[in-house]
């Protein structure tokens, strides 16, 4: 180690532990085999002993020739390859996040469900679940909160809907610029927000496909079911359904008003016939959560 760092050697050989605070500003090249078995933690760390100094540097991670990697060290070779700017550590966290779980951290298993809701959902989620511990609507810790923007006992309602969301890359090429909006996104609180930001994807970004409309107007949906209490809006054996929080124990139903007369009552939900062929049907939504809210 000493005669490669005074150049005495060209090459070193050696195994990951380099990847621990290892620094020597004249090693401008790394190759790592079987990168695709590295966590994104080891990858982001290992290409950071390169490139310490005032040369360019260049970081290769090989995967196996014959043997096809699994689709999550795939995914590690790609969120490494594309996160080369600096300050790109944040990013790699996130997704590294995402990818893993976060750990069950009223528990003890090891990892979650984060994947699934996004890391900022998941901070809230764990927000309210510790309230409901302690018995009390007060925030766990108010500076944790201001940190991610959290919103104290505050869970989204859940949309389910039969459309393709996203905010696909050709359309926000940066990376971490597209994790801000989703956060943004996520955080937004009426839908006067809402017309702010779609008016701002136009002026930064162009005219926006299908899959960031249909994700605009689902966020709208989201919106208006919690003004109107729901905790979600899917769709059901051919029947949409807006459903209410689950009721007390010994509450049988829920006092529902009749209002539309295709929309049925029932005991802690709102059924309304859905065909997504059927044109007009998000309209509609809207309107009848519009109904539903209270006045």
């Amino acid at each position: 180690m000493a005669q490669f760092s005074r150049g005495e050697i060209d090459v070193l050989l050696c195994t990951s532990i380099i990847e621990s605070g290892l620094d020597i500003p004249n090693a401008n090249t790394l190759i790592v085999d079987r990168g695709d078995t590295f966590g994104l933690a080891q990858l982001y760390q290992l290409r950071g002993r390169v490139g310490r100094g005032a040369q360019r540097a260049y970081a290769y991670f090989f995967r196996h020739r014959k043997k096809a990697p699994t689709p999550e060290g795939q995914e590690r070779l790609e969120t490494i390859a594309e996160n080369t700017q600096l300050g790109a550590g944040y990013s790699i966290a996130m997704r590294d996040l995402e990818m893993r779980g976060a750990g069950e951290m009223l528990g003890i298993r090891q990892s979650g469900y984060i994947a699934s809701v996004g890391f900022h959902l998941y901070a809230r989620m764990l927000n309210q679940a510790v309230q409901e511990l302690k018995k009390t609507q007060k925030s766990v810790d108010a500076n944790v909160d201001e940190a991610f923007g959290i919103s104290a006992a505050y869970i989204p309602v859940s949309v389910d809907l039969p459309l393709a969301v996203a905010l696909p890359s050709e359309y926000v090429t940066d990376q971490t610029l597209r994790l801000q909006l989703y956060r943004r996104m996520a955080n937004l609180r009426d839908e006067t927000e809402l017309d702010a930001l779609e008016e701002e994807f136009i002026d930064r970004f162009g005219p926006y496909s299908e899959p960031v409309q249909n994700l605009l107007y689902q966020i709208r949906v989201k919106l208006r079911a919690e003004k109107a209490g729901l905790a979600a809006v899917s769709v059901e054996s051919d029947q949409l359904v807006l459903r209410f929080p689950n009721l007390p124990a010994g509450v049988s139903s829920r006092d529902l008003r009749q209002f539309r007369s295709d929309v049925r009552v029932g005991k802690n939900a709102y059924w309304m016939p859905f065909n997504e062929l059927t044109e007009g049907w998000r309209e509609h939504l809207l309107d009848v959560l519009s109904d539903i809210m209270p006045k």
